[in-house]
């Protein structure tokens, strides 16, 4: 079971008050996200291009901060994930490892949706596994060990581990769509329905 096409918002809040907003867009195989402080000039946008298994193929972030920006292309094959980024008049080549599934995570809340629905589509309940995972602010992509399982019976409760210490509470609706995440820094995120 795969995600379904769709355009999303969500929030970003801890103790209640807004420090983000997300919006992204899944359609004919490509994802379109963009996160924006609530404050600030901030700005983290990702284009993805996904095969016909819903893996990451080839993937775009930028970030932007003021005058200051920094860009980054990578695309997945043979077992790679292989890019380079640019920030001002200098050039870096990148290489991450890919792990047994071929996951990505390109730090917004899609990504986590992307990787949970390729669990339920193998029928497992816990999952351990490397991910070539993208930081948002360096744009550089490394490799790293995380887990994923469903907490107790319940289908649509998701405890996820992107880093040793850190886990966030993931809620997915049927369709695998994330409702709510919270994670153990206090940050809740939240769908917000279509105005």
């Amino acid at each position: 079971m795969m995600l379904a096409d769709g355009e999303f918002r969500y929030e970003l809040r801890r103790t209640g008050e807004l420090i983000a907003v997300e919006t992204e867009t899944l359609a004919w195989g490509r994802i379109h996200g963009v996160r924006r402080p609530a404050s600030g000039s901030n700005v983290y946008e990702v284009e993805a291009e996904l095969d016909d298994a819903a893996l990451v193929q080839r993937v775009v972030v930028n970030y932007s901060r003021g005058p200051f920006t920094r860009n980054a292309s990578y695309v997945a094959a043979d077992g790679f994930l292989r890019g380079n980024i640019s920030t001002g008049g200098s050039r870096n080549d990148l290489t991450a490892k890919l792990g047994r599934y071929g996951e990505v995570d390109a730090d917004l809340v899609i990504f986590r949706a992307l990787i949970i629905a390729h669990i339920r589509q193998r029928g497992q309940t816990r999952w351990t596994g490397r991910v070539a995972a993208i930081d948002s602010n360096t744009l550089v992509a490394a490799t790293s060990k995380q887990s994923c399982r469903q907490r107790g019976n319940d289908p649509h409760k998701w405890i996820y581990e992107p880093r040793m210490g850190d886990a966030e509470e993931i809620e997915i609706d049927d369709a695998g769509l994330v409702l709510r995440r919270r994670d153990s820094s206090g940050v809740e995120t939240v769908l917000v329905p279509p105005r």
